[in-house]
């Protein structure tokens, strides 16, 4: 894994993975620039939304839409990790202003924050300095709310 956090597998429903084809993924967010030329495509209705997200294998980050399943965002693949994220414009740059790691088909756990923040980071964007949103998988599958949220990107 050269130096990533733990991968995670696709834990959910089989039929939502067999959908999955080809060419099927999130938007590859590499740059501050990939990510300009994908923000001004989205409409204000789904920025109002959070959208998809997962850090694939490889540390790059993926967006997609927010009804997008994460196995489809990632093609398929194991992650680092996934959940929702959402942006909001300050001032003349944009900001993640909420990012969770709620997934319910790869179960990230809190740890997995490290490399979402360096996939974010990769891409020049202003973040919090965790989830702000967290969610804790039990030893049983089960999952719930984590601790209180972290503060938003100041």
């Amino acid at each position: 894994m050269s130096g990533r956090g733990r991968s995670y597998r696709y834990v959910g429903p089989v039929e939502l993975k067999a959908a999955v084809r080809p060419g099927d993924g999130g938007r590859r967010i590499v740059s501050a620039a990939d990510f300009g030329g994908w923000i001004v495509e989205q409409s204000a209705a789904e920025l109002a939304e959070p959208f998809t997200f997962v850090v694939g294998m490889d540390g790059v980050l993926r967006l997609a839409p927010r009804r997008s399943e994460h196995v489809a965002c990632a093609g398929g693949a194991m992650v680092l990790s996934a959940g929702e994220i959402s942006f909001m414009r300050e001032a003349d740059r944009w900001t993640v202003s909420e990012v969770s790691n709620q997934s319910t088909g790869y179960c990230p756990d809190v740890s997995s924050w490290a490399e979402v923040a360096r996939a974010l980071d990769d891409v020049e964007l202003r973040r919090p300095s965790g989830f702000t949103h967290a969610l804790l998988t039990l030893l049983d599958g089960q999952v719930q709310l984590g601790g209180e949220p972290t503060a938003r990107p100041s």
